[in-house]
């Protein structure tokens, strides 16, 4: 992806959580010269990869398959390891309509998947096989908002604002904004993107970027590179 197309991404992205009540925490708005000025206040951040995230999962097609993402908290796996501290995560998401965020499952992370405006937010479902890969066969059990749901493989759930669902490790899950773009939230345990997004399909969980302007805030992919 462009730098500048993913600077135009969160400025847009901004103006949507705006319009629906939602204000991000103020490090999202350092450059990227404030952010190496309190990198050393800011370690928690960087560790916890809190922040921007905009993917077309290596694609090149962010329209019809990417996902916008800003975590704004996150503990650490060694917390979920031990079973104490912040095991817990929360994101903001934004599904544009017919934008495919693929199939996927997480070994470790639970989360509840929440319309928090817009459009429908359409979720397709499969269960497991017995070695957790996924499984065209087979469904499963999640909870929409708080109530048992046993799904059919296949089956789409089509979460209108303030529904939710609940998906535990070996839901594979896809989904995309029917009808407009939908503005989502994400509360998890502990959320690890480099090594807990499994895929049905070989793809990229992150966008190769092609820098051609200057970053107005650094992605969380950036950070390994000019934080450290």
């Amino acid at each position: 992806m462009k730098r500048s197309r993913i600077n135009a991404i969160m400025a847009e992205a901004d103006e949507m959580i705006r319009r629906h009540g939602f204000v991000l925490p103020p490090f999202a708005y350092w450059t990227p010269d404030a952010f190496k000025a309190r990198a050393a206040d800011a370690r928690h951040v960087i560790d916890a990869r809190c922040g921007w995230d905009i993917t077309d999962y290596g694609a090149g097609r962010f329209d019809q398959m990417g996902l916008f993402l800003f975590t704004l908290r996150n503990g650490l796996l060694a917390d979920l390891q031990r079973g104490g501290g912040m095991c817990y995560a929360e994101k903001l998401l934004i599904s544009r309509q017919d934008q495919l965020s693929p199939m996927h499952t997480h070994a470790l992370k639970a989360e509840d998947i929440i319309n928090r405006g817009g459009a429908t937010l359409v979720v397709e479902l499969y269960g497991s096989d017995d070695h957790g890969g996924f499984a065209e066969d087979k469904g499963g059990t999640v909870w929409l908002d708080g109530i048992r749901h046993d799904y059919a493989p296949g089956e789409k759930l089509r979460l209108r604002p303030g529904e939710s669902v609940t998906l535990r490790p070996g839901d594979w899950h896809a989904f995309w904004g029917e009808g407009g773009d939908v503005l989502i939230g994400e509360v998890s345990t502990v959320n690890d993107d480099e090594t807990d997004n499994i895929f049905r399909d070989p793809i990229g969980r992150f966008a190769e970027v092609e820098e051609d302007e200057a970053p107005t805030h650094l992605l969380v992919s950036d950070y390994r590179a000019c934080l450290g």
